[in-house]
């Protein structure tokens, strides 16, 4: 089993990635996995057994890397304002927001690893925000101006969780922006477009090379 504890976990995250920039954000530097990296070749059974969730940390998937992009092309989207970044995954969006000139950014991920890997992301851009692994969904949003959520439309239950504490928040005055590459639980309505990327993917994960990412604006 793998330690829990945070240096662990940052020793792992480190001897299980390499730092890269992400296609449409190359501005960021990230610790990912690649083919040649140790977690790229271990089966669902595999992390199990080592009491590992998913290793959705270890990739740039596409809705994150559109809203990195979005935010970092339009920064009068975050300047000033308190930002929390959903579901963060690697950080790419927190970082980007960071950049861009947000006032405040709390990243929030369940996933243990998450902690270690957002932390070690934050390092490698010179940057530095919060972060929290509680379960945002157990209660109301926090207060925050704005809300970036990307990649999190991926099952059906929890994506209807997910859309539900999304629009309480905008009923309580955040604005929300999601990014998504047309993951099949994504909501049809309630949604404005605001702009569209051409993400270069893994296809072994994504099962496509290039996927078209859009940002949209929940209404």
């Amino acid at each position: 089993m793998i330690d829990t504890d945070l240096p662990f976990r940052r020793e792992f995250v480190l001897a299980n990635t390499r730092v890269a920039r992400p296609a449409i954000v190359p501005e960021l530097a990230l610790c990912l996995a690649n083919p040649a990296t140790p977690i790229w070749a271990l089966s669902e059974e595999d992390l199990k057994s080592l009491g590992l969730p998913p290793p959705y940390w270890s990739y740039a998937w596409a809705g994150g890397q559109a809203l990195a992009r979005y935010v970092l092309d339009h920064p009068q989207e975050v300047a000033g304002r308190q930002v929390i970044d959903f579901a963060t995954g690697s950080g790419v969006v927190a970082i980007a927001a960071v950049k861009a000139g947000a006032a405040d950014v709390l990243a929030a991920d369940i996933d243990p690893f998450c902690e270690a890997a957002v932390g070690l992301n934050a390092e490698v851009n010179a940057v530095s925000f919060g972060f929290t692994s509680a379960n945002l969904l157990a209660g109301p949003p926090p207060a925050a101006d704005l809300i970036l959520a990307g990649d999190v439309w991926y099952r059906d239950g929890l994506a209807e969780d997910v859309m539900a504490w999304l629009k309480t928040a905008r009923k309580a005055g955040a604005r929300v922006l999601l990014g998504d590459p047309g993951r099949v639980h994504f909501p049809k309505e309630g949604v404005t477009k605001l702009a569209a990327y051409a993400v270069p993917t893994i296809g072994a994960l994504e099962g496509a090379d290039v996927m078209a990412a859009v940002v949209w604006e929940l209404e």
